[in-house]
């Protein structure tokens, strides 16, 4: 059973950062496709980053220059450093994973909560 555990949500002020991280288990696998997305209330779930069929990281308009994804594969955790955060970056964060890259992301977190105030 595939688990995903995120953290380090929170609160802070525009321009501050944070760093999400998302704790996999149940698999090893390095070969699965991991990614961020986020959805803001009333509003559909976004992807903020994902791998490619190449594995290249694909960064969400909103979030270029700001978002670094990346991926400890000996700890099994997938991390979304988030810098000079805005307002409209409040949303609950999730990390989803899927075996491959044609697949459904089957797999997802309980979500971050990130709010950002003005």
């Amino acid at each position: 059973q595939v688990r995903l555990v995120e953290s380090g949500g929170g609160s802070v002020q525009s321009g501050g950062s944070l760093r999400l991280s998302c704790a996999a288990s149940g698999y090893t696998d390095s070969t699965y496709f991991m990614a961020w997305f986020r959805q803001a209330p009333g509003k559909e779930r976004q992807g903020v980053a994902y791998p490619d069929h190449s594995r290249n990281t694909i960064y969400a308009d909103s979030g270029k220059g700001r978002f670094t994804i990346s991926r400890d594969s000996a700890k099994n955790t997938l991390y979304l450093q988030m810098l000079n955060l805005k307002p409209e970056d409040t949303a609950m964060y999730y990390c989803a994973a899927r075996a491959g890259y044609l697949a459904a992301y089957d797999y997802w977190g309980q979500g971050t909560q990130v709010t950002v105030s003005s």
